[in-house]
């Protein structure tokens, strides 16, 4: 079941600030995201959320988020307390272990990282460039345990 990419995005959000207190920027978001959706379409075979990912000079960008939280700059973003996402149990463990294994970087770890993996590598950079769910998914598959 694909979820709201905005119910997604918070769920990172209150994984980091719950976890370490720590507000997570917008560039890091956009590259934990696309880690979420990579190993959802590896594991499960669908999608996390149906919002494309684009590949932008800094690296893969779910424009829609990009844009909800432009207006924090290079800030943290606090957590929205009223939005929830009900992922079912195996969902939610994966989703835990993405954030554990890729939570620890900082965005420009997480750069540098996106930037040696072929979906971002195999896609032309700027925006309207769309990283496939396939260049995704076999990527991701290779990275699974």
């Amino acid at each position: 079941m694909a979820y709201p990419v905005i119910q997604i995005a918070n769920e990172l959000l209150r994984l980091a600030y719950e976890g370490v207190g720590e507000l997570m920027t917008n560039l890091k978001l956009q590259k934990m995201l696309y880690y979420q959706q990579g190993f959802h379409l590896a594991y499960f075979g669908t999608p996390l959320f149906d919002e494309e990912i684009e590949a932008w000079m800094y690296g893969p960008v779910v424009p829609t988020m990009y844009h909800e939280f432009e207006s924090y700059g290079r800030n943290g973003i606090t957590p929205n307390e009223d939005i929830e996402c009900d992922m079912d149990d195996e969902e939610w463990r994966l989703f835990c272990k993405v954030y554990d294994m890729y939570g620890k970087y900082s965005a420009e770890g997480l750069i540098e990282l996106t930037h040696n993996e072929s979906p971002w590598q195999n896609t032309p950079t700027g925006k309207g460039h769309v990283i496939s769910h396939k260049a995704m998914k076999d990527f991701f598959l290779t990275r699974l345990n």
